[in-house]
């Protein structure tokens, strides 16, 4: 079976996901197939709206398929350039869509899933929502307009979990500005069943609104006042420093997660939202991820956190440098310079 099924279902233009023994990963093929039917729903007068969801019961998303990332970069292949180029590109053209936009983001949704989803008009999560930018653990920063999404949530929240990569639930969702609405996934059915006799904008909101519940409380409602005062650092170590002296559990799990990741990617996610923040505008923040994708690949962390993660599945990056203090403001630097080639054209895409 494909990869995507795009389909019609009344009134909506219908994209699923279909690798569901990899948690829907995004491959290449996917990118380039799901872009292409989007332009086609938005030029077709008898779609009301799009409605994207993924297969199987696990999840929408777990990423992009890193696996191919890692193999190609071995190989010396342009694939990883050519992916995330085209990926950013549908990332910016999901933000702009010009008809209601439906994401289902039921149970895990990380990395390339928040792509596909985040920037959309309508997102909706359940009481399996399980929402990260994880990217730092692997070597890399995040990306698909996370950087944006996370600079624009409220007070420090997207600087904690882009740097921590602690899943959201729903709540958690809601309140960093990922996610609009909160739906029991047993309801689903029911509601793309009716979104699927919606002609208007209004009649979606509306139908949305009927199924609406009330999430599980969150990891941020209760813990808000740390999270704001430990995060507004501009280094990672204050940061951490901050972390060390709070006795709440759930900032001691921050500390324990950061870490673990990679230091220079801690640092570099780190300079990244905080561009994002004054940049505000999400193609910019899309360009500079690029840049800084493609300094990640070419540099060793980011391969061998695909291999400790999903190639030999140790768990045991061996990062470098392997601490903080030996990351240099210059090694940050590096990986936010404009290099021949590293430019995205939004323009007509």
């Amino acid at each position: 079976m494909s990869d995507l099924i795009i389909a019609r279902q009344g009134t909506l233009g219908r994209i699923t996901l279909n690798r569901p023994k990899a948690l829907n990963a995004l491959t290449y093929d996917m990118v380039v197939t799901m872009h292409a039917a989007l332009k086609d729903f938005a030029a077709d007068n008898t779609v009301a709206a799009v409605l994207v969801d993924g297969a199987g019961e696990r999840g929408l998303c777990a990423g992009g398929d890193i696996r191919s990332i890692y193999d190609a970069q071995i190989k010396g292949s342009d694939l990883p350039a050519r992916f995330w180029r085209d990926e950013y590109i549908m990332n910016a053209y999901i933000a702009g869509f010009s008809k209601p936009y439906i994401a289902i983001m039921d149970g895990i949704v990380m990395g390339g899933g928040i792509g596909v989803s985040a920037h959309g008009s309508h997102r909706i999560v359940t009481e399996r929502t399980r929402a990260a930018m994880p990217e730092v653990g692997i070597g890399f920063s995040p990306d698909v307009g996370g950087t944006y999404l996370l600079s624009q949530a409220p007070g420090e929240l997207g600087t904690f979990s882009g740097l921590t990569a602690t899943p959201m639930n729903a709540a958690d969702a809601i309140a960093a500005r990922f996610a609009d609405d909160h739906v029991n996934s047993s309801e689903i059915p029911v509601l793309i069943e009716t979104l699927a006799q919606c002609q208007s904008p209004y009649e979606i909101g509306t139908a949305i609104a009927a199924r609406r519940s009330a999430p599980a409380e969150g990891l941020f409602s209760a813990n808000y006042s740390w999270i704001n005062a430990c995060f507004a650092h501009d280094s990672v170590e204050e940061i951490m420093g901050a972390l060390a002296g709070q006795a709440e559990a759930d900032a001691q799990k921050a500390y324990a997660a950061m870490s673990r990741h990679c230091p220079k990617s801690l640092k570099v996610a780190l300079r990244a939202l905080r561009e994002a923040r004054r940049l505000a505008v999400l193609e910019p923040c899309l360009q500079m991820e690029y840049r800084v994708s493609l300094a990640c690949i070419a540099a060793p962390d980011m391969v061998e956190g695909i291999r400790a993660v999903v190639v030999d599945k140790d768990q045991k990056p061996r990062w470098s440098p392997s601490t903080l203090g030996d990351v240099t403001l210059e090694m940050v630097a590096s990986y936010f310079i404009e290099r021949p080639g590293d430019h995205i054209e939004f323009a007509n895409a």
